[in-house]
């Protein structure tokens, strides 16, 4: 079964309001078996708002809109709606009498302009907002199910599910979503794409979508079915073969983020670490300390973007500074093996690089980074050109140090990170 989502909104249409009501929906929809074929976001005009729905309805069996069932002047898609169907607005005294309710609990009265709100479209199921005063509508036309919903996230997800899901299960759509998905680091979009397309020819009934951020990509293999046996046993055996494809590049099946990847592993090794960052401006400690329970590997760290704090905060001698630069490998190694020494963790990381805009040089360009970690052992640096602009450049580099840690567990011998 098909579906579209309809985001109304004028705000939408603008750089201040991002629609995240419509990932919502799609997740939600997923799971009971529809599968998402189209997104709209539309303004508050009547006339296009109603040219929306229209095409909609066309080619979905089901239309779910959120946003435009408020109380004022621009909340306009019940009367649209209503409109496009040839139906009537009338007052349902139900929905009134839980308005008029909600209002006295909180000791207001209620203004004449939430009255609007009790108006719903001729033969629709209203769908309580436990949340707020806009209720939903479930209405059924020519073989086809539209769902109106508030655009206010918190109540939208309260009312689906306690009011639509469970009216789309009971559809019986036997078909369902299955899906994995594997995180990678360590690679460009590119060369995950190069590794595991070959399969892609061998599974066309598999959907797979690459995702590529800063801090890693995303391989998300889908496949829908009626048959959940056959579809898990198939995305277990492509899962298998991307593994071995991309080696120890994956971090993980499961969809688990780096640094859940990351303080696991410190855990499990009963290990800790501290940092000293120079370019990334503690973007790395963050992304350590962004997990509950941090305190039990995470000893602390400094941010040392003066030549001075890196020698007096981190123990980086002054003539290694002069000599070889701010920007380069003994100077991240020192960070590295410095900071370790003087919190007493298992292992310290050091990052200096160039951010950019400005700073580069042709011997040192922007976006050189190097990076460094330090055990008992020693220490062991290297080398990245990384691309983009300065924030993009900032989180490759926290997202490659964060991962060296990963690695030196991974990688048994006292060799590269």
């Amino acid at each position: 079964m098909r579906a579209e989502i309809i985001a109304v909104g004028s705000e939408l249409l603008t750089p201040f309001r991002l629609d995240t009501n419509s990932l919502l929906l799609t997740a939600q929809l997923n799971e009971v078996g529809i599968q998402v074929v189209n997104k709209t976001v539309v303004g508050d005009s009547p006339e296009e708002m109603r040219r929306s729905f229209q095409q909609a309805l066309a080619r979905a069996e089901i239309v779910v809109s959120s946003g435009g069932l408020g109380p004022t002047d621009d909340d306009r898609t019940r009367q649209t709606v209503a409109d496009l169907l040839g139906r009537k607005l009338v007052r349902d005294e139900p929905t009134l009498l839980k308005m008029q309710e909600r209002f006295r609990r909180f000791g207001r009265p209620m203004p004449e302009i939430n009255l609007r709100q009790a108006m719903i479209i001729e033969g629709s199921t209203p769908l309580p907002n436990p949340r707020g005063t806009a209720p939903g509508l479930w209405i059924e036309e020519k073989g086809r199910t539209l769902i109106l919903l508030p655009g206010v996230p918190a109540e939208l997800k309260a009312l689906f599910e306690e009011q639509v899901k469970p009216r789309l299960a009971r559809l019986g759509i036997r078909q369902r979503l299955f899906t994995r998905e594997l995180r990678v680091s360590g690679l460009f979009e590119s060369d995950v794409e190069q590794r595991v397309s070959p399969l892609y020819a061998q599974h066309p009934e598999v959907d797979t979508t690459i995702l590529a951020s800063p801090t890693g990509i995303q391989l998300h293999p889908r496949i829908w079915s009626d048959d959940p046996a056959k579809a898990e046993a198939l995305l277990d055996e492509i899962t298998r073969r991307m593994a071995i494809a991309l080696g120890e590049h994956l971090i993980s099946t499961r969809g688990e983020p780096l640094e859940e990847i990351v303080a696991r592993t410190l855990i499990e090794n009963r290990a800790t670490v501290s940092v000293a960052e120079s370019c990334t401006g503690g973007l790395l400690a963050e992304r350590l300390t962004c997990i509950a329970g941090s305190s039990v590997y995470f000893v602390g760290g400094v941010v040392c973007y003066s030549n001075e704090l890196k020698t007096s905060l981190v123990g980086v001698p002054a003539e290694i500074i002069d000599s070889k630069g701010a920007v380069s490998p003994e100077v991240a190694l020192a960070l590295a093996d410095g900071i370790r020494r003087r919190t007493g963790a298992t292992l310290g990381v050091g990052i200096t690089g160039i951010a950019g805009p400005g700073g580069g040089t042709p011997e040192k360009p922007v976006g050189l980074v190097y990076l460094a970690i330090a055990d008992e052992r020693g220490a062991r640096e290297r080398r990245l050109q990384l691309p983009g602009d300065r924030e993009r450049i900032r989180m490759y580099a926290a997202q490659a140090a964060l991962d060296s840690v990963r690695r030196h567990f991974l990688i048994p011998a006292h060799g590269r990170i």
